[in-house]
């Protein structure tokens, strides 16, 4: 796995969220790094990766509530252990599950195993409200993929809260998970 630090130079053979994670952030002069790899499926497939980039991958998750009428992007450290009802307390929506592959789709242009902050592109219409854990508040450098699987990305975290989102038209909710068994 080879970092870089300028646009990928075949950025034409990218999916299009792909393309447009690189362009967002080539546009607002964001400093990265990425990686291409093998597909990262797993929490656990991402331990080398966090390695190159030196920086933990989160872990994106989208959710919505029963009634399918509210979604989430839950974006937490990966070596947190999820717990439905911590986070339905704080964001008074019960009965929280995983959304489908469908919805993934149609709501931030990603197939599951490749949800992003970056997929918030897709959504504007902010149908997706995004949580974010308070732990990677405190983080310097934000790790997660561009739409797909096969690439990885770092930049400051700074940046994704004051220039990425602002451009994307969305605020953010943090929330406080502990994380245990």
């Amino acid at each position: 796995m080879t970092p870089y630090t300028t646009t990928p130079s075949n950025l034409s053979s990218r999916t299009e969220m792909e393309q447009r994670s690189f362009t967002l952030l080539d546009e607002l002069h964001i400093s990265y790094t990425y990686i291409d790899h093998a597909p990262a499926l797993t929490m656990g497939d991402c331990l080398e990766i966090d390695k190159v980039l030196d920086v933990k991958m989160c872990k994106n998750l989208v959710l919505c509530n029963r009634q399918k009428t509210d979604y989430y992007l839950l974006l937490m450290p990966g070596d947190k252990v999820f717990k439905t009802k911590e986070l339905s307390s704080q964001i008074n929506s019960a009965r929280l599950s995983f959304a489908s592959r469908e919805a993934m789709e149609e709501l931030l242009g990603v197939l599951p195993g490749s949800a992003s902050v970056l997929g918030l592109l897709k959504d504007t219409e902010g149908k997706v409200q995004l949580l974010i854990d308070k732990d990677l508040l405190q983080e310097e450098y934000f790790g997660c993929h561009p739409c797909k699987n096969t690439s990885s990305i770092r930049f400051k975290t700074e940046d994704l809260l004051k220039l990425v989102l602002p451009q994307m038209g969305h605020e953010y909710i943090a929330v406080e998970l502990k994380g245990e068994e």
